[in-house]
């Protein structure tokens, strides 16, 4: 999952290269800003520009995930997946993940396409997992693509 953030990581980066723009984003996020919750969750994440903090990074994840912001609700998920800063919770990890998916975000269709394969927080449904690879797939996640196809390779 940690790959998953590789390519915000270097937006981050780039975005929020001084003290003054992570002070914007902060008070941003204060004020509700999903947006700016969700980069702060990344920050904390990665420790750009801050001091890497897992449980920071849930929390700021959380607060956006709460509004709606899919990608937020796809790194909770991830966390809980994970059992970082959180304790590793599979059936919270799929609710998360389901409300990104709803969304239509790619990544998050994959994960639950991945939990129904093998049967994390939910009962194993290769049918049902490959129906979500094939929807990460339609939404251009060449993982699902290639997933979609070793299940139809094996007859599901």
């Amino acid at each position: 999952m940690k790959k998953v953030f590789i390519l915000f990581c270097m937006l981050v980066s780039l975005v929020f290269a001084s003290d003054s723009s992570f002070d914007e984003v902060l008070a941003k996020a204060k004020q509700g800003d999903a947006e700016a919750q969700f980069l702060l969750g990344l920050m904390y994440d990665q420790g750009q520009g801050v001091k890497q903090d897992y449980e920071k990074a849930a929390e700021w994840f959380s607060k956006a995930a709460n509004q709606g912001y899919a990608k937020a609700q796809y790194n909770l998920g991830a966390m809980y997946e994970n059992g970082q800063a959180v304790r590793q919770d599979y059936k919270k990890a799929f609710e998360w993940y389901s409300k990104a998916a709803n969304q239509g975000y790619a990544k998050a269709q994959y994960n639950l396409g991945a939990m129904y394969e093998k049967g994390y927080g939910v009962r194993q449904d290769l049918k049902k997992a490959k129906e979500y690879f094939g929807l990460s797939c339609d939404s251009g996640l060449q993982l699902g693509c290639d997933a979609y196809r070793e299940l139809n390779e094996r007859g599901i």
